[in-house]
């Protein structure tokens, strides 16, 4: 008798550019899921992709739709459209805006992080994506992810230079924090726009602090909540589960402009302060400043799990007035 695993997994055929390729997907995934499982084959993003099945109609438009709501059987055949990034002309696509971050209660937040089906979905994502390293993991430190958009870099300003859309005093932070943290970056975007956007910040080959590893779209994962239904977060499970003797809820913390993207491990989450409109903003964001203070503080406790990230500014500010003080 098959297991129940099995009996919710579907085996797809996907026509595209004159090949098929086999996509396993289970039913408790979504439309975007599927498409992510896609990009792994074909290397098409998501955004691109359109996705045609007579019995489906406009339903495959849907990226937050389940699988289960589709008419979809084993074995069965749809076809994709889509351009790789390569073979366009045009700058690498960016993630869509979102401005409408929404506020998860603490027992909602709980509810999802605990629910089997998105438990399930972490444990798959974790067999599917391997994290490339990029510089060797550090015996005895913690660890810094970071956002790439409104978090490092106003991706929606226009400029004739990168550069000035970077987040004031990004390298320094970036040193100072590198003695006591290890470092990764995980962006909602591709992995072709994560290395060309850190190349020209000259973040990628710093002769001050190096990067750890980059994590892109592909290694989010989509849950499912009762009052906001499905959306993507970044799931730090992932990063434990491949670097266990390294890293783990107790020596990481995450820094986001959006709540939403730690909601699978909401202890170790901090909501940095978008950065915005960067020909204004510019000369007076201190908020790299700041935080480092604060990163450097907490790096000699044995747990980092236990704090209370939203208070991370009042404990920055007690320890600046003791210092002027002493």
């Amino acid at each position: 008798m098959a297991s129940s695993a099995s009996e919710e997994e579907v085996t797809l055929t996907v026509k595209w550019s004159g090949k098929e390729y086999t996509v396993r997907v289970c039913v408790d995934d979504t439309v975007g899921e599927l498409k992510r499982r896609i990009c792994e084959l074909t290397n098409v993003l998501p955004i691109r992709q359109k996705l045609l099945y007579p019995k489906a109609g406009s339903k495959l438009n849907d990226d937050s739709l389940f699988l289960s709501q589709l008419p979809l059987k084993s074995s069965f055949k749809m076809t994709m459209i889509g351009t790789t990034e390569e073979d366009l002309i045009v700058d690498p696509v960016e993630s869509p805006e979102i401005v409408d971050d929404f506020e998860l209660g603490k027992e909602e937040t709980v509810d999802i992080k605990d629910m089997e089906v998105n438990k399930q979905k972490l444990i798959r994502r974790i067999s599917q994506f391997k994290i490339e390293v990029q510089n060797p993991c550090r015996k005895g430190k913690k660890l810094l992810v970071l956002d790439i958009d409104y978090t490092l870099f106003d991706h929606r300003s226009t400029a004739e230079n990168p550069l000035q859309l970077m987040r004031p005093y990004l390298h320094e932070f970036l040193t100072s924090v590198y003695s006591e943290y290890d470092i990764m970056i995980w962006s909602a975007t591709s992995m072709k726009w994560i290395k060309v956007k850190m190349g020209q910040l000259g973040v990628l080959d710093n002769p001050n602090y190096k990067i750890t590893a980059l994590l892109d779209h592909m290694a989010m994962i989509t849950v499912q909540s009762s009052s906001r239904g499905v959306f993507d977060c970044k799931p730090l499970g992932l990063i434990w589960a491949q670097f266990p003797e390294f890293y783990s809820a107790s020596n990481t913390i995450m820094f986001d402009d959006l709540r939403r993207n730690f909601v699978m491990n909401p202890q170790n989450g901090l909501i940095i302060k978008p950065f915005r409109k960067a020909h204004a903003n510019r000369d007076s964001d201190q908020e790299l400043v700041k935080l480092t203070q604060y990163l450097l503080t907490i790096a000699e406790l044995d747990d980092l799990s236990n704090l209370d990230h939203n208070c991370w500014e009042l404990l920055s500010e007690d320890n600046g007035k003791r210092r002027r003080h002493r």
